[in-house]
């Protein structure tokens, strides 16, 4: 049963994921990954929440491991980097890299303050 709720929260939150970043995107002419920075943010947010409610058992493994887990994306974020990296674009790759890591922690850790209330 711990499968399934993994595999559902999986889709449904790669689907968001999806759904989100590629809007949001579209609305950034710039070239700054909006999209991936503003999921990764909520996302952080959102699991330090999760864990700051003490939500557990399968309700955690659907939200917490399936959902977030999908929703979330390190490995688009590498990539990113790699391609801001590989074109100089440094005054996009750099204030990215800062938003995403101190922000990513940062809101985290208010997830969990707001979530233990």
């Amino acid at each position: 049963m711990t499968f399934l709720l993994i595999a559902i929260g999986g889709f449904m939150g790669a689907i968001a994921r999806y759904v989100l970043s590629t809007w949001m995107n579209k609305k950034s002419s710039k070239g700054f990954p909006i999209g991936t920075l503003f999921i990764n943010l909520v996302g952080s947010f959102l699991l330090g929440w999760i864990v700051g409610q003490g939500i557990t058992s399968d309700l955690y493994s659907f939200l917490g491991i399936g959902f977030m887990g999908a929703f979330t994306t390190f490995s688009t974020l590498k990539l990113e980097n790699v391609q801001l990296r590989e074109n100089k674009k440094y005054s996009i790759l750099y204030p990215y890299l800062a938003y995403s890591y101190i922000g990513g922690i940062l809101l985290a850790f208010a997830g969990i303050s707001l979530g233990s209330l």
